[in-house]
């Protein structure tokens, strides 16, 4: 009979299956690729049977690899939970928070929050993650993601703070003689899942979209420098010098700006005390600019 097999034992298979390589594998787990050649050669031996077939591809999970490998998952997966689970022990609200949001989301409104926050929380440590990127909380890539979306993942929790207004914007400083003639800035890969895409590709034609940019921030800028025109989440482009808003606010998206946990983290103390505080402050800061009535500079 073969030996037991330990936890270590199955990180070292995800490991592999993950990087495909015994070289990802190593840096993963931080050990040497000799040291985990030998280690994989002697469980495979313990088992019995081999679990990766080695090509010039890499490494490909055997049928009785790919057993192992959802056991491995299963146990991480479980692992997770436990340290989750752990949290709702916290007496005071202490520790670090990891929260994702985006650049332009900071600069124009979290900032001053978050300072207020450490302020009253001085033993909670912030992280920010700006980025696009919809990370996953339940894998704990965050612990607090602030998004706009129509529908949060069903396996997440939180509040909207907000619903999100879309216009049409132009520089400041164009003629309005000038405006039929200036091109109109497209999103970039990293936009086009925004349901404002499809308000693009049915109102203007794909010959006076001239250039395109994957950030929101981006495009803000160069609205605001003249090299083109388009549409802009209103509590973005009314803040933004050097824009200004072309008529009403569009036909609406459906997004609202989301506040958002994983369910086994909500009775964290430190994430408790950071969805409290920046819940209200937020959608005060949010309701007050994103309403179509605040802009100063609307034609």
């Amino acid at each position: 009979m073969p030996n037991s097999t330990s936890w270590d034992d199955f990180r070292l298979i995800k490991a592999i299956a993950d990087s495909r390589s015994l070289v990802g594998a190593a840096e993963i787990l931080g050990l040497n690729h000799s040291t985990l050649f030998r280690r994989l050669g002697t469980l495979e031996d313990q088992l019995e049977t081999k679990l990766f077939e080695r090509s010039r591809l890499g490494y490909t999970p055997t049928a009785a690899g790919e057993d192992m490998i959802a056991l491995a998952n299963r146990m991480d997966e479980e692992i997770r939970e436990f340290e989750r689970s752990i949290m709702d022990r916290d007496i005071l609200p202490s520790g670090h928070v990891r929260i994702t949001t985006n650049e332009t989301f900071v600069a124009l409104f979290l900032a001053p929050i978050l300072k207020e926050f450490t302020q009253r929380y001085p033993d909670i440590h912030l992280d920010l993650i700006l980025s696009n990127d919809q990370l996953n909380l339940s894998r704990r890539d965050a612990d607090i993601a602030i998004r706009a979306t129509r529908e949060p993942p069903e396996t997440l929790v939180g509040r909207r703070i907000c619903d999100v207004h879309w216009a049409h914007y132009v520089p400041q400083t164009l003629d309005e003689s000038a405006l039929e003639a200036l091109g109109w800035i497209g999103f970039g890969e990293a936009l086009t899942h925004l349901k404002a895409q499809r308000w693009l590709s049915q109102n203007v034609a794909i010959s006076k979209i001239r250039h395109h940019v994957d950030s929101l921030a981006g495009l803000t800028h160069l609205i605001a420098t003249g090299l083109g025109q388009s549409i802009l989440p209103c509590l973005i482009g009314d803040h933004a010098a050097g824009l200004i808003r072309k008529g009403e606010i569009l036909p609406d998206f459906g997004d609202g700006i989301w506040l958002l946990t994983h369910p086994d983290l909500r009775k964290s103390a430190r994430i408790r005390a950071f969805l409290d505080f920046a819940a209200p402050a937020l959608k005060k800061a949010l309701t007050q600019s994103d309403h179509p009535a605040n802009s100063a500079q609307r034609a």
